[in-house]
């Protein structure tokens, strides 16, 4: 009886094993339908992107750290100042700061 229990765990172990690693493995290709390459990845990525207004800039970078002052606060001298510096300080890129000064000065 013994060496049936034996015989039985011993051929059992190996295939437990053989079933797990079986039903773990894959090949990524079989079961993508996504973009191939990088480039596609970029181009889907650039196809998909929305831009957001300046408004929209001002609202959720200016709200991030103090109340967003009203358009109307400063005049259009000051807002190019304040952008530049805000620039900096909230590490916000070109194009948002444009976005934003164009609102802000259309706003005024």
């Amino acid at each position: 009886m013994k060496t049936l229990y034996r015989i039985l765990i011993v051929g059992f172990i190996p295939l437990a094993l053989g079933a797990t690693l079986i039903a773990c493995s894959s090949t990524k290709e079989a079961y993508t339908d996504g973009p191939a390459t990088n480039s596609d990845v970029a181009n889907a990525q650039e196809e998909f992107k929305i831009e957001k207004s300046g408004a929209q800039y001002w609202g959720e970078t200016c709200n991030r750290c103090h109340l967003a002052p009203s358009p109307a606060d400063y005049n259009d001298t000051d807002w190019e100042t304040i952008s530049l510096h805000m620039r900096v300080r909230a590490n916000l890129r070109a194009n948002e700061v444009v976005k934003i000064e164009e609102f802000l000065k259309s706003a005024n």
